[in-house]
């Protein structure tokens, strides 16, 4: 049977574009989160006391008025936790409850449990708490002064960059400032506990980490991780931040329902999630780079200064996988990379999509425009002149070659397809003849690499049910956040069994079915889940194969699987039947599937090795207005050319493009995050922090997935992993900005433009520009 036939006639499978398997009960309403969900009888609400101090010894926390109130059931502090008071993710740092000493503005000091939202709200605001103030640590340079660290200092190093420096033609040095980012998920944080016979514990999360909330519960209440269930059908966003804070959430809730042996829901309302809970490390990047008349780089120091917060929370893989993309596609010959992880009183800062590369990223593309400009020379080709090639420049500042470089050949398409060369003619001429308005691009490339840094997460679990009427029941240790994890794993099963996608059941990921799953992060849910399930069903597959080709005395290599239908020799049977014939044999039509990432092996100490399985590329053109008088902007069009390898589904890569983007392009443009003097977070609503809207998206959005893409790397089916890469191009955007505000000053004088680029932030810089421009011109 030809290919082309069986494609038509499978309704699933990879490689073709699918509906994510949610969309159409999302856009009516149907599908159900935990806020969703009937709530069992005795349910209690949950609210949680936060400190108003960022930094201070306890030394009164009068809660009698909280429990005063008649509908309020238990208040919960440290003393009450049976078993550890601790919701970190292995540091041991980060308390349920503040017993002493409170390190941020917004760090838990208690729970109140009532009958009702409104009343457990209201009771908790009853507090009534002395503090005794101590020394606040906010900024970065705060930190720095007072040598305060959550870990030790890291580096990596390549050649030697101080010799390479001495002797280079030309040397710059400068200091780049890129700031955080809330995750601003559509559900927020929230937990249902259920506690069931004995000891046991039923916990309902938003979390992209199951494994990690059983054990964090089963650790506070002095329980088993076995006695504890965690279950998660689907989250409304996460983007990294409830890869480990949301633990925190289920833990007060479990805490709750096991003192209570009530039903127990905690659900955060926006402010005090943005209050509580982590956001994306700002980074303090100071540069030393020596190039020649070219561009090309002979040497490199880059010192990254990271706001990490009150704890360590996952800040040490955060921070290295910064300095892992701090060359992006670029070959930095001489290099040495240093990263001191500062402590802050602030909240603990954690995963956010990128997980540290983008900051990485977003240093060295500031230098490569830093040098075009000091040079005169147009900044793609100073990017061009340093890409990764043959001949010794494929290294990486770790020790790893670079064995898939395909960015020359992405660039190049790129660079034609979006009219790169004519467009920016055709700017800088509007700039010449517009004294207000002022228009910038850019091309920026990405590399992006695929694995977890920390080696043993990069496994996955899978569970695969085939029941006698040839339905199947599909299970795996990734989460759904919107992402469109479980339709492409699904596909895979599609695929491999050769049955229609809607014979397949997806079910909520629950500890009980797949244990000791690795959080649905680093890009790699598809990568890891795809292939473990890929192994469920090759078992089944073959189980499927020996049984018919005993069965009907032929040769295995004659039992042929077509789109629901397997061909056994001569004869065609439903795919079906031949399930129903192999149970009735008494044949095992169930099977776990594991996969574990082969080939990384990293030294962490030594700074050298493979810490990625492969690499994702991508590159985007950007091109920006903005207003010189205001700093007012906007994106006009965008060029995206992206490498999925081989995709799952065309449809759900290229909305994980486009979102990726906007989300980038709203964390270097729009979404900036401000502490009073206090410590206090300002910007902790949709009033006073900006995420892109619908209107900011560019008006002309060119998005394409690279038509030549398949994965060198026998991942599942030759795709490539695409949550995080596309964040990084929006690094474009910047960089076009950065092309707008120099046009002030006739492109002599590099821009003094950190990100966010807000209104705010561009035009004091080209007020910058213009003070500088009128200084050169007296001193002329």
């Amino acid at each position: 049977m030809a290919e082309t036939t069986y494609r038509e006639r499978l309704s699933g499978g990879v490689h073709v574009p699918r509906a994510h398997d949610s969309a159409e009960l999302q856009v009516t309403g149907e599908a159900r989160y935990i806020d969703d969900l009937p709530e069992p009888a005795g349910l209690l609400h949950i609210e949680v006391g936060l400190s108003e101090n960022a930094h201070a010894r306890i030394v009164e926390l009068d809660l009698e008025r909280v429990r005063a109130r008649s509908d309020v059931v238990a208040v919960l502090t440290a003393k009450d936790v049976p078993g550890v008071n601790d919701a970190s993710p292995f540091a041991g740092d980060d308390p349920i409850f503040a017993e002493e000493i409170v390190e941020y503005a917004g760090q838990p000091l208690f729970a109140v449990a009532a009958k009702t939202r409104e009343a457990a709200v209201l009771a908790a605001r009853l507090a009534e708490v002395t503090y005794d103030s101590l020394d606040v640590a906010l900024t970065l340079e705060d930190a720095l002064a007072r040598d305060l660290h959550v870990l030790p200092t890291h580096e990596m190093c390549l050649g030697d960059p101080e010799s390479a420096l001495e002797a280079a033609s030309h040397r710059l040095r400068g200091c780049f400032r890129v700031g955080g980012q809330d995750h601003f998920y559509l559900e927020g944080q929230i937990a249902m506990a259920i506690p069931g016979e004995g000891r046991e514990m039923l916990v309902l999360s938003s979390t992209q980490h199951p494994s990690e909330v059983q054990h964090n519960v089963a650790k506070s209440l002095g329980l088993a991780s076995g006695d504890v269930t965690v279950e998660v059908r689907r989250m409304g966003g996460a983007f990294g931040g409830k890869e480990s804070q949301a633990g925190h959430i289920a833990v007060i809730a479990a805490l709750v329902a096991y003192v209570t042996k009530r039903p127990a829901k905690l659900r955060l309302d926006r402010d005090v999630d943005m209050l509580m809970t982590g956001k994306r490390h700002d980074f303090r990047i100071d540069y030393d780079v020596g190039f020649d008349d070219d561009g090309r780089l002979q040497g490199i120091t880059f010192e990254h200064a990271v706001r990490c917060g009150r704890s360590v929370d996952l800040s040490g893989a955060i921070a290295d996988r910064a300095m892992f993309h701090s060359d992006n596609v670029y070959f930095l010959k001489n290099a040495r990379i240093t990263s001191q992880r500062m402590k802050t009183n602030s909240v603990s800062n954690t995963a956010f999509r990128g997980f540290g590369g983008p900051q990485g990223m977003a240093g060295i593309e500031h230098v490569m425009d830093a040098i075009a400009m000091t040079l005169g020379k147009d900044p793609l080709e100073v990017r061009k002149t340093n890409f990764y090639g043959g001949n010794g420049r494929d290294v990486t500042p770790y020790h790893m070659t670079v064995e898939d470089n395909v960015i020359p050949e992405i660039v190049a398409e790129l660079e034609e397809s979006a009219d790169y060369r004519r467009r920016r003619e055709e700017i800088r001429a509007f700039n010449t003849a517009s004294p207000i308005i002022r228009r910038g691009i850019a091309l920026t490339p990405v590399k992006f690499g695929i694995s977890f840094t920390t080696k043993h997460l990069n496994q996955a679990g899978a569970l695969l049910h085939v029941y006698t009427d040839g339905s199947i029941h599909l299970n795996h240790g990734g989460t759904e956040m919107g992402q469109g994890l479980f339709v492409k794993v699904a596909q895979v099963v599609s695929e491999v069994l050769q049955v229609d996608i809607e014979t397949i059941h997806l079910a909520a990921t629950s500890t009980a079915k797949v244990p000791n799953t690795s959080a649905t992060a680093a890009s790699s849910g598809s990568d890891l889940n795809g292939k473990a399930a890929e192994a469920a069903a090759l078992t089944i597959k073959g189980r499927l194969c020996d049984f018919a080709a005993s069965k009907y005395k032929v040769a295995p290599e004659d039992v042929v699987f077509l789109p629901n239908q397997v061909r056994i020799g001569n004869q065609v049977m439903a795919f079906r039947k031949l399930v129903y014939e192999a149970y009735m044999a008494r044949v095992q039509l169930s099977a776990t599937g594991f996969y574990r990432t082969p080939k990384i092996d990293y030294d962490r100490e030594a700074a050298r090795g493979r810490p990625f399985y492969y690499f994702a590329y991508g590159a985007a053109v950007s091109e920006v207005a903005i207003d010189t008088l205001t700093g007012e902007n906007r994106v006009l069009r965008v060029d995206i050319l992206h490498d999925a390898g081989r995709s799952l589904n065309p449809a759900i890569d290229l909305g994980q493009i486009e979102g990726g983007f906007v989300q980038g392009m709203g964390w270097l443009t729009t979404e900036e995050l401000f502490w009073n003097d206090e410590g206090q977070l300002m910007t902790h609503a949709p009033s006073t922090y900006k995420i892109p809207a619908c209107s900011d998206r560019p008006e002309d959005f060119r998005v394409r997935i690279w038509e030549r893409g398949e994965n060198r790397e026998e991942t599942v089916f030759r795709s490539k992993a695409v949550g995080e890469p596309p964040l990084m191009l929006a690094l474009s955007v910047l960089s076009a900005l950065t092309d707008a505000v120099a046009s002030v000053g006739e492109y002599k004088h590099f821009p003094a433009l950190d990100a966010p680029a807000t209104p705010e932030h561009i035009l004091m810089a080209c007020e910058d520009i213009k003070a500088r421009t009128r200084t050169a011109g007296d001193d002329a």
